[in-house]
């Protein structure tokens, strides 16, 4: 039966979520993708001939994926081996300037002091206790909630907490409260980057991302791309089909409601009930056809894309953990240079991610696998940056690394450069841009599209929807998607109301509740 049949676009994590949780309630699933591989921005590259993550990188709110698997009927720890980072990340600005984050306050409130003085470790301290109360007020009425409002934030939580969020005042201006050493604005600024936004425009709300990285930042053996795999395999163990290089050009409709989709090869496949599990801007610009196109609002300004290297080099100098963040002079002219000039910044903060290392000693002597990342204008269907570009932003980023300290010896075939013009083509519609929206302004968080659409039985998820950019918030997306598509089919009373494993019942997915 035609109704009885789900499609899912995209195998990203939000997909891969879906997939799982309609599976394990026994409804028909199959999966289109288009690349060759699960995993969507989750990806990996071959750089030297070794496998190198080259999407996320930090793994935190494992708490998602418990409460996901647990109600397919699954636990985390029988499928996955995670270690918690003792060492949050470590941070440059110079040869003499380092400072380490670690999963503890105290800690880390030690270290800033010896840093920046006891005034810094102060600030610090109450910049945590606050990032403490804005994530309390926010999980239940926002992160938790199918499709929040102001209103409902401001019920919810009530008019006092609602103000202890800081929605109107951006990051910027409230770390200058906090802390007087330019360096720690530029470090915690740089939390607003997590989600593609700039300090300087992004609400101080973001201060929330300390509190999670202080809950838990786990290293994922075998990788993050791991994360993927293990969905797509519990998923096939429940039922569900995937199909990998196949295309999705035209969502379906008729008689008002969704019908199925049409491959970029001309099959036609029926299902009544579709999750995209794409950018909401390809829906709106109408790269799956003009069903879908009004389907959801039209996207707002693009948050950031970036220039990755991904390499296999030998690392001396400076001794890397595993997330280290290089830091430029100039906070202020680099967001001005990715927002108001939309251009390469002149003066880059780089990211290393070095993958074989962790908060044991480093690796042993030889080439390991790195992952570099500038942030970059999301333009690569508008201005595509040319090959003198690229090189010089990876000399300015290079040279940043070896006034650090840290000498890197790679060779051409060991590198793979990603550019927003790639990023764009994995990912169309976007520019390039890879957290959605930017959640620039108090409102921008609340316009992000919901699980359901103006369309029966289309639903979307991903990076892009709500609750937002990240592995745990992309992962909730596919849940919000798959509890809003079971309880608009219990409507139907096609399905028989049935608890899910792990004590989700259809009663609880109408409500948005969850396990």
């Amino acid at each position: 039966m035609p109704d009885a049949r789900v499609a899912i676009i995209g195998a990203g994590v939000g997909g891969l979520t879906a997939a799982l949780l309609l599976a394990a309630r026994g409804l028909e699933v199959t999966v289109y993708e288009r690349a060759p591989t699960v995993g969507g921005k989750m990806r990996e590259v071959v750089a030297g001939g070794r496998a190198i993550d080259a999407g996320p990188t930090v793994f935190t709110m494992r708490w998602v994926l418990d409460e996901i698997l647990a109600a397919a009927g699954a636990r985390l720890d029988d499928h996955l081996v995670l270690r918690p980072a003792g060492i949050l990340a470590r941070h440059a600005w110079s040869a003499a300037e380092r400072l380490d984050l670690h999963a503890s306050v105290e800690a880390s409130a030690e270290a800033i002091g010896d840093f920046a003085g006891a005034a810094a470790a102060r600030g610090y301290r109450d910049f945590c206790a606050r990032a403490g109360r804005i994530y309390a007020a926010l999980e239940a009425p926002f992160l938790r909630h199918p499709h929040p409002t102001p209103v409902s934030l401001a019920f919810s939580a009530g008019w006092r907490a609602f103000r202890e969020v800081s929605p109107f005042a951006t990051l910027w201006r409230v770390l200058g409260a906090h802390f007087e050493d330019a360096r720690l604005r530029q470090l915690f600024g740089r939390y607003a980057t997590y989600c593609g936004c700039s300090p300087f425009l992004a609400p101080a709300t973001l201060m929330l991302i300390a509190h999670v990285e202080q809950s838990g930042v786990w290293l994922v053996d075998g990788g993050m791309h791991r994360i993927a795999r293990m969905l797509r395999d519990l998923a096939e163990a429940r039922g569900a089909r995937f199909r990998l290089g196949a295309e999705v050009s035209d969502i379906l409709a008729a008689g008002g409601r969704v019908r199925g989709l049409r491959l970029a090869d001309g099959e036609v496949v029926e299902a009544g009930t579709v999750i995209a599990n794409a950018d909401a801007a390809a829906l709106a610009t109408g790269l799956f056809g003009d069903a879908a196109r009004p389907t959801v609002p039209r996207p707002g300004a693009r948050s950031l894309s970036a220039v990755t290297w991904t390499m296999l080099a030998e690392a001396e100098g400076f001794p890397l953990h595993r997330h280290n963040v290089f830091f430029g002079g100039d906070s202020e002219a680099e967001f001005g240079d990715l927002f108001a000039r939309q251009r390469l910044p002149a003066d880059p903060t780089v990211y290393v991610c070095a993958q074989d290392r962790g908060d044991e000693a480093a690796p042993a002597a030889g080439p390991e696998r790195l992952l570099c990342l500038v942030n970059a204008p999301p333009t690569g269907d508008r201005h595509p940056h040319d090959a003198s570009e690229i090189d010089a932003c990876a000399t300015r980023s290079f040279a940043l690394l070896a006034r650090c300290g840290l000498r890197l010896t790679t060779s051409p075939e060991a590198v793979v450069t990603t550019t927003p013009q790639d990023f764009e083509g994995l990912f169309p519609a976007t520019g390039g841009a890879l957290y959605g929206r930017a959640v620039h302004g108090w409102q921008a968080s609340f316009q992000r599209p919901t699980a359901a659409t103006r369309l029966p039985g289309l639903y979307l998820a991903g990076g892009s929807a709500h609750p937002g950019a990240g592995v745990p918030m992309a992962a909730m997306s596919g849940r919000f998607a798959a509890e809003r598509a079971m309880a608009d089919l219990a409507s139907t009373r096609r399905f028989h109301r049935t608890a899910m494993p792990g004590g989700m019942s259809m009663d609880s997915a109408r409500t948005g509740g969850t396990a």
